[in-house]
């Protein structure tokens, strides 16, 4: 017997929290919502493709950072749905500036440790926000892997940290300067953090001098 209830509704997918009462476990479905503008064989291979490609990510990233492990027996062809356990702790997004400065910084560190583990997997996360990721017992897990990809190339690598600054800059406003160099602390520990830095400034100079379009 399960219960069911969508805790989020996105434009790409819903996410939908259930609770086996068997198990007494609560999982997450995440499911790829329909396009109604697309052929409707095409729209259910590229959701397909999309779960398929983000149930991979996640499991190779639950080899190096906290994140959830993608339940995957259940993800047959054509499905647009992808399982995984329930984090039960304080999204980031929401917490992080309830917390004494101390401990903001200790936690933006670790999140700089677990995107330089991510980034010398060749992962991308590619949404890398304070919303994407959770606390529970002093571990950063990192959800939402839906817009990642792997590459080693140090421009995307620059660009997940140059997403990252923005997202402290505008939803952590007050510290945010403060807290991204502890990020950038804990990235410290990546094989290849000066030439993604390096990069990073290339990344931002471009974006500031960009031209506005007439």
């Amino acid at each position: 017997m399960t219960k069911l209830n969508i805790i989020q509704k996105g434009a790409e997918a819903n996410i939908i929290k259930r609770r086996n009462t068997i198990e007494k476990r609560n999982w997450i479905i995440k499911d790829r919502v329909k396009k109604g503008y697309r052929i409707p064989e095409l729209d259910m291979k590229i959701r397909w493709k999309r779960t398929k490609s983000e149930a991979k990510l996640l499991e190779k990233a639950s080899k190096v950072i906290n994140c959830p492990t993608p339940f995957l027996q259940p993800l047959i062809k054509n499905s647009s749905k992808l399982k995984m356990p329930f984090i039960d702790g304080k999204k980031l997004s929401d917490y992080l500036d309830k917390f004494p400065l101390k401990k903001q910084k200790e936690v933006c560190k670790l999140i700089g440790e677990s995107t330089a583990k991510l980034h010398d997997a060749d992962i991308i996360h590619g949404d890398l926000t304070t919303s994407n990721m959770i606390l529970k017992n002093n571990k950063i897990y990192f959800i939402d892997f839906g817009l990642g990809f792997i590459s080693h190339k140090f421009e995307d690598k620059a660009v997940d940290l140059h997403l990252l600054k923005q997202a402290l800059e505008a939803k952590h406003f007050k510290n945010w300067q403060t807290l991204f160099k502890e990020v950038l602390k804990g990235y410290s520990k990546s094989k290849s953090h000066k030439t993604v830095l390096e990069r990073l400034n290339k990344v931002e100079k471009r974006g500031r001098y960009k031209k506005k379009p007439l």
